[in-house]
C-alpha cells in the first residue's frame, strides 16, 4: 500500500549474564608464562568470568531471557522464536535453543543454534529481524551466549588470557516507527578457517582418546594472522554501513564493538572518526565472551541508552566471519 510505513525489528528489552567467578591476571600469572601488565597492554583485559562445572551455556541464555521477559512484562509462552548464537552448546544436538526455551517455558516457541564464532551475535540479530520484517513473528528473541572455559587450554598462553563465559539476549518486535535494525552487512571468509579453530570434535576429526590427549579439543589461533584481518576489516565493514546509509561521526551515537582486543576496538573507532566516549568497552572486566560481547555491552549500557540513538554493532570471528549492523534504538527516556 502506497504510504505503509516499513516494518522494523525493534529491540525493545535486553538482558545478560556473567558468572560470579572471576578469573583476574594475577590468577592466570599462576598457571601460565604470562604477567598482568603484558596481558593489559596487548589485549585491554584484566579479569574474566568463569561458570562452574554442571552448568553449560544454557545457563547463560536461561538467565538473560528470564530477565528480559521480566522486563518487558511477558511471559516466556509469548516467544514465537528462540535464535542462541554460541560456539560451545550444551550438547552437540539438541539445540541450545531448544532447551532455553524448556528450561523457561517458552512451549510455543520453535528455536535453532547459529554458528558464526565471535561474529555469531549479529548473524543471529540479522535473522531474527528478518522474521520479524516478514510479519511471520511478533516477538523473537536472540541470545548470544558462550562458555569459553570449556574449550580453552589454560596451558596455552596465547588463548587463556582472552576468552570468558557470559552473555545477554534482546527481544524482537515490530514496529513502524523508524527505530530497530535498518540495515546490515555480513560477510565469511572461509580461508580463515586456518588461522582460528578447534581441531577436533567434529565429524572431520571426531573425539578419541588421542584427540582429548593432544588437547585438540581447545581453541587454536594464530594471532598475528586473526588480527590483521580483523583490524582491517571490523573497521571497513563499521565504515561502510555508516557510509550507505548517510551517517557521519556525529550522527553515531554509539559504537558497539566485539570486545576481543582493546586496539582492535580503538582502530575500528578510529576508522569511523569517533571519539572514545561514543564506544563501548567492557572488556577489561569480561574479557571476550565471543557471541555474548554485544549483547553484555547492550545491558550495561542500556539505561545510558535514549531513544532515537544511532548504534553500530560491529563483530569479527572466526570462520572468518564478520559484519556491522545499524540499530536505531527504540526506548528509553
Amino acid at each position: 500500500m502506497s504510504g505503509t510505513q516499513r516494518t522494523t525489528a525493534a529491540i525493545t528489552a535486553v538482558h545478560g549474564f556473567v558468572p560470579d567467578r572471576v578469573l583476574s591476571n594475577h590468577d592466570l600469572e599462576a598457571m601460565v608464562d604470562t604477567n598482568d601488565a603484558w596481558i593489559t597492554e596487548r589485549t585491554g583485559i584484566k579479569e574474566r568470568r568463569i561458570l562452574g562445572k554442571g552448568f553449560g551455556t544454557s545457563e547463560i541464555g536461561v538467565r538473560s531471557v528470564l530477565g528480559l521477559c521480566e522486563k518487558r512484562g511477558i511471559d516466556p509462552a509469548e516467544i514465537d522464536l528462540l535464535i542462541c548464537a554460541t560456539v560451545t552448546p550444551d550438547h552437540q544436538f539438541p539445540a541450545t535453543a531448544n532447551i532455553i526455551c524448556d528450561r523457561i517455558g517458552a512451549r510455543n516457541a520453535w528455536g535453532f543454534d547459529l554458528m558464526a564464532a565471535c561474529s555469531g551475535f549479529l548473524y543471529g540479530l540479522t535473522t531474527g529481524a528478518q522474521f520479524i520484517e516478514t510479519g511471520k513473528h511478533k516477538k523473537v528473541v536472540v541470545v548470544g551466549a558462550d562458555k569459553m572455559s570449556s574449550i580453552i587450554n589454560y596451558d596455552d598462553r596465547t588463548t587463556c588470557i582472552i576468552f570468558g563465559d557470559g552473555g545477554g539476549a534482546v527481544l524482537l518486535e515490530p514496529s513502524t516507527e523508524g527505530v530497530g535494525v535498518l540495515d546490515s552487512a555480513l560477510y565469511s571468509d572461509g580461508s580463515g578457517c586456518q588461522f582460528l579453530h578447534q581441531r577436533s570434535g567434529g565429524s572431520l576429526s571426531p573425539s578419541t582418546i588421542r584427540t582429548v590427549e593432544a588437547k585438540e579439543h581447545a581453541v587454536f589461533q594464530e594471532g598475528k594472522s586473526v588480527f590483521k584481518f580483523a583490524v582491517t576489516n571490523m573497521a571497513d565493514v563499521s565504515a561502510q554501513v555508516m557510509e550507505r546509509n548517510g551517517l557521519g561521526p556525529d550522527d553515531v551515537t554509539w559504537l558497539v564493538p566485539h570486545q576481543a582486543n582493546l586496539r582492535i576496538i580503538d582502530a575500528t573507532a578510529r576508522r569511523m572518526g569517533l571519539d572514545d566516549d561514543k564506544v563501548m568497552i567492557n572488556i577489561e572486566k569480561y574479557g571476550n565472551t565471543t557471541a555474548g560481547t554485544l549483547p553484555l555491552l547492550l545491558w550495561e549500557w542500556e539505561p545510558k541508552l535514549k531513544r532515537g540513538d544511532n548504534l553500530i554493532l560491529s563483530a569479527f570471528g572466526g570462520g572468518f566471519t564478520w559484519g556491522a549492523i545499524y540499530v536505531k534504538w527504540a526506548y528509553g527516556s
